[in-house]
C-alpha cells in the first residue's frame, strides 16, 4: 500500500449534498485501522469507500478483535459544523474499547458512516497517521487533528 495522505472521498461529498445518505448529527460514525496493503483513492464510488469493500477490505484491517474492535471503534461527540467559509467534520479523539492492546503497523483509519443507509457503511475519509503505528500492550488512540477530523473552505 502507499499511504501518503489523508482524503475525502470525492463520492462521500457528492452524497452529503444530493442525499439523506449520511446524518452527520445522528449517524454513527466508526474509524477502523488499516496496514500498508492496500492503496486508498478519494476518487472511488460512493459503494467502494465502504468499509470491507475495495481497499477497506477485513483482509486489510488492524484490530485485536477485542480491544480495538473488528470494523473499529465509534467515534464519539461528532460535529459537524460551518464557520465562514469553513466546514468542519470533527470528533473527540477515539481510544480503543477495552483495555490493553497489541496491534502493529497500523499506518492510517478509515472513517465511515456504520449507520448509512443508501451506502451501507460509506467512507466519509481516510487519515493516514504518518507512517506505521503500534502498541504492544497499552492504549491505541486516534487524537484527531485540532482543526477537525477533516476541514473544507470554499473561500
Amino acid at each position: 500500500m502507499a499511504w501518503t495522505n489523508s482524503k475525502i472521498f470525492a463520492a462521500f461529498i457528492e452524497t452529503a449534498m444530493e442525499s439523506a445518505n449520511i446524518d452527520t448529527d445522528a449517524d454513527t460514525f466508526k474509524a477502523a485501522l488499516y496496514n500498508n496493503t492496500g492503496t486508498p483513492s478519494n476518487t472511488v464510488t460512493a459503494a467502494n469507500s465502504a468499509y470491507a469493500v475495495d481497499q477497506w477490505v477485513v483482509g486489510n484491517e488492524v484490530d485485536d478483535g477485542t480491544n480495538w474492535d473488528t470494523a473499529g471503534e465509534p467515534l464519539t461527540s461528532v460535529t459537524s459544523s460551518v464557520s465562514g467559509t469553513t466546514y468542519t467534520f470533527d470528533a473527540a479523539d477515539t481510544p480503543q474499547g477495552g483495555a490493553t492492546t497489541t496491534l502493529a503497523n497500523v499506518y492510517g483509519c478509515l472513517v465511515y458512516s456504520d449507520t448509512a443507509t443508501v451506502v451501507v457503511d460509506q467512507g466519509v475519509c481516510y487519515n493516514y497517521f504518518g507512517g506505521a503505528q503500534s502498541v504492544t500492550g497499552g492504549t491505541f488512540t486516534i487524537v484527531w487533528n485540532g482543526s477537525g477530523i477533516f476541514t473544507i473552505s470554499v473561500a
